[in-house]
C-alpha cells in the first residue's frame, strides 16, 4: 500500500491500496478483517504495480508481500525510478513471528529504506544476520507487532471461553491434524459448561501467506462435535475478547493473547520442533500439552521473554512505533533525496537465485519488464473477470482436493 499527503499540512493522508494479482490475492472479507479503508484499491500485475509507481508520485510505500515478491518489486522499483530524482520512501517487513527461513526471508527483504522489526529480539537477529553477509543493516528499525490492541483480560467471562487458534499449515498432516481437532472437541465433552472454539484464519477456497491442503473445515465434518463447540472466523482481537485460554502450536495469535495478559498456551502434544514453529516460545514459559490443561494447568508466562518479543505488555505499545516514524519522516527531508534502492541480492551477488525470482514476475534480470509481459491498460472485461475467477478455482481445488489424494497414492 502507498500513502500520498493531500494538499495542506494537516491534511488526511490518502491511502492507495495495490493488491498484487496472485494465488494469495485476499478477498473482500479479508480486506474488511484489515479494518483499514483506502482510499483506492485495485488488483494489478506486477508490471501494471511497477508502471503506476513510475507515473504517480507517492511519499511512502508499503510492500507487504511474501520474501520473493519484495525482491522482485525492489528491483523493478529500482529501475522504474532510475530517471527520478525524487521517489519514496520504502518500507517493508514481517507481519508476525519469524521463526522460519529467517535468512532467506530477511535478504529477500534487504534494500528496503525500512525493514521493521517487530521486536528486540527480532531487531537483533535481522542486524546479525545483514552484518554477516557484509550488507548494509542500518535498515532494521525496530517496533512492535502491528496488530496488538485491546482491552486487558480481567478475569473469567461467563461462560469460561477456550479458544483454539489454528494456522493453515502448522501442522501439515493430516494425522496431526485430526489429533489436535480430536483433543479440542474432547476438551469441549469434558467441560459442557465451557465455550470451545475453533479459531480459523480462511474459508475454504481463500488463501493466507501459506497454503493450506487439509482445512480444519473438512476434517471436522467427520467427528459430531458437542453443542459448546463452534467454529470462528473474523479477527482474531474481537474473538480475544471473550477469550479466557487461547491455546496454539506457534501462531502469532499467541502474542496477541500474551499482549493482553490473557492465560496461553502453545502445545507440546507434537514436540517441541522447528517444523511446528512453536520452539520460538521456549523460555515463554507457555509451553504445556493438552493432558495437562485438561488437568487444570495453567502456565505462567516469563516476564522477560515476553519483554523482549514485542508484546508491550507493560503498556509501552503506544510509542513503540515513534522511533520508525522518526526515521521516516527524517528520510522525507532527506537534502537532495534518497539514493537508488541497493538490494544486496545483484545479477553478481546471486546469479542463480535472483533471475529466477525477477522472472516469476515477469522482470528482466535488472528489473525491466519482459516482452510479452502481463499489463494491462484497463480494468479487465467481463469475460476475463470469469476466466480469472476460474483459475484461481481450479488452482486452489488442486492445492486442497487434487495434490493431497496425489500424495497419498505416493505413499503406498
Amino acid at each position: 500500500m502507498e500513502t500520498a499527503p493531500r494538499e495542506g499540512a494537516q491534511a488526511r493522508p490518502r491511502l492507495d491500496g495495490f493488491l498484487l494479482r496472485g494465488r494469495a490475492t485476499p478477498t473482500p472479507r479479508q480486506l474488511e478483517e484489515v479494518g483499514v479503508r483506502a482510499d483506492s484499491l485495485r488488483e494489478v500485475t506486477a508490471v501494471e504495480f511497477l508502471r503506476a509507481m513510475a507515473e504517480e508520485s507517492y511519499d511512502l510505500l508499503v510492500l507487504s508481500l511474501v520474501g520473493g515478491g519484495v525482491q522482485a518489486m525492489l528491483h523493478g522499483l529500482k529501475h522504474a525510478w532510475q530517471d527520478r530524482t525524487a521517489r519514496p520512501v520504502v518500507v517493508t517487513g514481517y507481519v508476525g513471528v519469524v521463526y522460519e527461513k529467517l535468512a532467506d526471508g530477511l535478504l529477500l527483504r534487504h534494500g528496503a529504506d525500512l525493514v521493521l522489526a517487530n521486536s528486540r529480539q527480532d531487531a537483533d537477529r535481522f542486524r546479525a544476520v545483514y552484518e554477516g553477509v557484509g550488507a548494509d543493516a542500518s535498515a532494521v528499525t525496530e517496533v512492535a507487532l502491528p496488530f496488538l490492541g485491546g482491552a486487558p483480560y480481567e478475569g473469567e467471562h461467563d461462560p469460561c471461553t477456550v479458544v483454539f487458534a489454528a494456522q493453515p499449515s502448522v501442522p501439515e498432516s493430516r494425522k496431526d491434524r485430526t489429533y489436535l481437532l480430536n483433543r479440542l472437541v474432547q476438551h469441549a465433552r469434558r467441560h459442557p459448561e465451557r465455550e470451545v472454539l475453533l479459531k480459523l484464519r480462511s474459508k475454504p477456497g481463500e488463501h493466507t501467506t501459506h497454503i493450506e491442503e487439509l482445512p480444519y473445515q473438512k476434517l471436522v465434518q467427520r467427528l459430531d462435535p458437542p453443542a459448546n463447540f463452534r467454529l470462528v472466523y473474523g479477527n482474531m482481537g474481537e474473538v480475544l475478547d471473550r477469550t479466557d485460554l487461547l491455546v496454539t502450536v506457534s501462531s502469532t495469535a499467541a502474542l496477541e493473547s500474551l499482549h493482553r495478559r490473557i492465560p496461553t498456551v502453545v502445545l507440546t502434544d507434537l514436540g517441541i520442533r522447528e517444523s511446528l514453529g512453536n520452539h520460538h516460545f521456549v523460555g515463554s514459559g507457555c509451553l504445556a500439552s493438552w493432558d495437562q490443561l485438561d488437568a487444570g494447568h495453567r502456565p505462567v508466562p516469563d516476564e522477560e521473554w515476553v519483554s523482549r518479543q514485542g508484546v508491550a505488555a507493560d503498556g509501552s505499545y503506544d510509542s513503540a512505533f515513534d522511533a520508525a516514524r522518526g526515521r521516516i519522516a527524517g528520510l522525507l527531508d532527506r537534502p537532495g533525496g534518497l539514493p537508488p534502492l541497493a538490494p544486496y541480492y545483484t545479477p553478481v551477488t546471486a546469479p542463480g537465485y535472483l533471475p529466477g525470482i525477477l522472472a516469476r514476475h515477469h522482470l528482466g534480470p535488472d528489473g525491466a519488464p519482459l516482452p510479452g509481459a502481463p499489463a494491462a491498460d484497463k480494468d479487465p472485461g467481463p469475460v476475463r473477470q470469469i476466466v480469472r475467477r476460474a483459475a484461481r478455482g481450479a488452482y486452489r481445488h488442486g492445492v486442497q482436493r487434487v495434490a493431497p489424494v496425489i500424495r497419498r497414492m505416493g505413499e503406498l
